[in-house]
């Protein structure tokens, strides 16, 4: 906008943070929105006659439509801007919220939640360009850890407090409520963010000099057509899809089976179950902060690798043996704790996964996180039909868990071989 072209001068100001505040609300109200057919699922599958196989697939049509579009929403993030799409895909997906609120057959439920796992493809991607537009490399840890953090404490709270709502208003009420509030954010974001720092005029001329020198010469937008020739040759990128992969497997679990799976086989009732599957969402919440601070911490001392290897290493290796404990606890507080800690190891890798996609994809950061989240979504929709098919199979969730954790080892190695230093132009 014209009237906004020129920087503030004076004290240094901190809008940049101010961005990561509103995709941290972002991320929050996002995951509140999925984890709440979580907390409903027991009242759902009563009042629609839907089986736990069934709604294995009812979660799994949020995970899949989540994957589908994940890859063109991050062109798009890329092409357009995060103000316009983010705005866009958060109206819709508000839309699709409150249509889950209204269905009455399994059938229209499996669709709606498609539908919502399409129109939700984007918000990280986007919210990941955003960060990239506004916050230097040296902060970038930090940032995108915050991101995701606002993701776990939302799923932690959404698990909670959603069990105590469709208590008290219903579970059709739950949704419409959900709805409404992603519409006042998509309002906020569209009247108050601009892609570009030096359109916003609070933006002092200090604040702006520090995101510009932190990004260097990178570009804000791809200046031609993607070449995905680069993607393809490249094999961070290959390494950077598989090991996300791993990662959703695990934690996808947080936002579907395990509440029903704490209440069914601890006999307890909802709130309580609630409680303990809220847990590893807050041990989530913290790694996905600390492992910023980790990842900026080694960056500033020069060790550019090293800051995105060491915290995503170490923590698939804490969630793969945290993984085989887990099955063999007796007692809900001892096997939440267990699962709490392989949902800490592998959120610790989430802020170097992001920022890995800013460093090798640049100014197509969107396109590479979008793929990165679609192969990671491809992971949530198998752990969420691998759950209870293993678990009707085997009797014993030990399958699952050992699967889990056997992927977790390959992310670690996944790791030892990806090189941020080399972008997708120069690899």
């Amino acid at each position: 906008m014209a009237t906004e072209r020129q920087p503030v001068r004076g004290a240094a100001t901190h809008v940049r943070w101010r961005v990561v505040a509103s995709v941290f609300v972002l991320a929050f109200i996002t995951i509140v929105d999925r984890v709440c057919i979580s907390a409903a699922k027991a009242e759902m599958s009563r009042d629609l006659g839907i089986s736990n196989l069934t709604f294995g697939m009812v979660f799994g049509a949020f995970a899949l439509g989540y994957g589908v579009l994940m890859v063109p929403s991050g062109w798009l993030a890329d092409r357009w801007g995060p103000r316009r799409f983010l705005t866009l895909i958060v109206s819709l997906w508000s839309i699709f919220t409150a249509l889950t609120g209204l269905v009455n057959r399994v059938g229209p439920l499996v669709a709606v939640r498609f539908a919502f796992g399409l129109a939700e493809a984007g918000a990280y991607p986007t919210a990941g360009r955003a960060i990239y537009n506004w916050c230097p490399a040296r902060e970038r840890g930090l940032a995108l850890g915050l991101l995701h953090a606002g993701s776990r404490v939302g799923a932690a709270f959404g698990l909670a407090v959603m069990s105590l709502s469709v208590v008290h208003f219903g579970w059709r009420m739950s949704f419409y409520l959900l709805g409404t509030i992603g519409f006042l954010w998509a309002s906020y974001w569209y009247l108050w963010f601009r892609d570009d720092p030096r359109d916003k005029a609070s933006v002092s001329a200090a604040e702006l000099k520090l995101i510009e020198n932190g990004r260097g010469a990178q570009p804000l937008k791809p200046r031609q057509g993607t070449n995905w020739r680069l993607f393809f040759a490249s094999r961070n990128v290959y390494l950077i899809l598989g090991q996300y992969f791993a990662s959703n497997f695990t934690f996808f679990l947080c936002f579907t089976w395990l509440l029903p799976y704490i209440q069914d086989r601890y006999g307890l009732p909802p709130t309580e179950a609630g409680l303990y599957a809220s847990v590893p969402l807050y041990c989530g919440a913290f790694a996905t902060w600390i492992g910023g601070v980790f990842v900026d911490a080694i960056y500033r001392r020069g060790r550019w690798r090293m800051s995105r290897a060491l915290p995503a290493a170490a923590g698939f290796g804490i969630s793969a043996a945290s993984l085989i404990g887990a099955g063999y606890m007796t007692r809900p507080a001892a096997f939440t704790l267990c699962f709490a800690l392989a949902t800490l190891g592998v959120d610790l890798a989430i802020s170097p996964s992001w920022s890995v996609c800013a460093d090798v994809g640049r100014e197509y950061t969107g396109t590479l996180s979008g793929a990165m989240n679609m192969v990671g979504s491809l992971g949530s929709f198998t752990s969420s039909i691998a759950f209870p098919y293993l678990l009707g199979v085997t009797g014993s969730v030990h399958s699952y868990l050992y699967t889990a954790a056997a992927l977790n080892l390959l992310a670690f190695a996944c790791w030892l071989g990806i090189h941020p230093e080399r972008a997708l132009r120069s690899w």
